[in-house]
């Protein structure tokens, strides 16, 4: 069994999860998805899916470089072994980045620009936040006391935003420069992203069956809005409109928006169970993971 298959819960990015299949049936089997957008009248545009990490078995948690050129995602090969992989959009290109006894997962281009962060598994279960160099060489640890850490996101170069892994899971903020956290909020999904103009950062707050947006700006907490049935993660464009997704549909809100309107339903491309997304830096390529099925076409 995958080592990663024993776990729970774990961080990607940018939103992160570690595969939680049996022994049996072994990680989902997921693979990214590259699609354009565009904007018509306001509504983002959403084009046809094309097909970047498709390995057999887990292919998951995408992030960008900031560059938007590349797309950092968590990869499970014939070794059973997770590691970070990339997916250079010019040269259609992928390398493996990481090649550790530990699992890597959610990686992330730090604000720094010269490392990538990740959850890693290490030898004795334990999950905290780790760099790389970009090469995936030089790891350090980034938070010795916080664990274990389940998802993150970076507010800014000081200040990491992480869901801590308990009964009941916790939203915790990090300062970075003095290593102290403050918990902000319990029961909170996966889904944990930085505000596009760099005011703050959102987070799902859970309660009994509903899902509602939660946007974050120092001391100020804003609800935003409930998430459409069945959805957990949230992408941010530049502009500030919001994205979910549940099933084959992604679904789109704008700031005074009362309810959720259909950007795009990706069953007409045979792509179901879309389990999240990450936006390039400039907001016009979504990168996406789902699952294939037949394509339905239009008549």
């Amino acid at each position: 069994m995958p080592r990663s298959a024993m776990f729970a819960a774990v961080a990607v990015a940018a939103c992160v999860a570690v595969p939680t299949a049996s022994a049996q049936s072994g990680p989902p089997s997921t693979d990214i998805f590259l699609a354009p957008i565009s904007a018509r009248e306001g509504i983002p545009v959403v084009g046809t899916p094309m097909p970047v990490a498709t390995s057999p078995g887990y292919d998951n948690q995408p992030s960008f470089t900031l560059d938007g050129r590349s797309i950092l995602y968590t990869s499970i090969r014939g070794d059973g072994q997770s590691d970070i992989y990339r997916y250079d959009a010019d040269s259609k290109r992928t390398t493996r980045v990481t090649a550790t006894p530990e699992s890597e997962y959610s990686a992330a281009v730090t604000p720094g620009r010269d490392r990538f962060s990740v959850v890693r598994v290490e030898p004795d279960s334990t999950q905290r936040l780790w760099s790389f160099a970009l090469d995936g060489t030089n790891p350090r640890l980034v938070i010795e006391s916080l664990k274990p850490v389940g998802y993150y996101a970076w507010v800014d170069a000081t200040h990491v935003a992480a869901f801590v892994l308990g009964r009941p899971n916790a939203l915790a903020l990090v300062d970075l420069s003095n290593g102290h956290a403050d918990t902000l909020a319990r029961n909170i999904g996966r889904s944990i992203a930085r505000l596009p103009d760099g005011s703050g950062f959102s987070y799902v707050q859970m309660r009994d069956s509903t899902a509602t947006l939660i946007v974050r700006r120092g001391s100020n907490v804003q609800t935003w809005a409930v998430l459409p049935r069945g959805a957990e993660d949230v992408v941010w464009l530049p502009s500030g409109v919001v994205l979910a997704s549940s099933g084959s549909k992604i679904y789109v809100w704008r700031a005074g928006d009362h309810a959720w309107s259909l950007a795009a339903d990706l069953a007409r491309d045979g792509l179901t169970q879309i389990t999240r997304m990450a936006i390039s830096p400039d907001g016009s390529q979504l990168a996406i993971v789902a699952m294939r099925g037949q394509p339905k076409h239009n008549r």
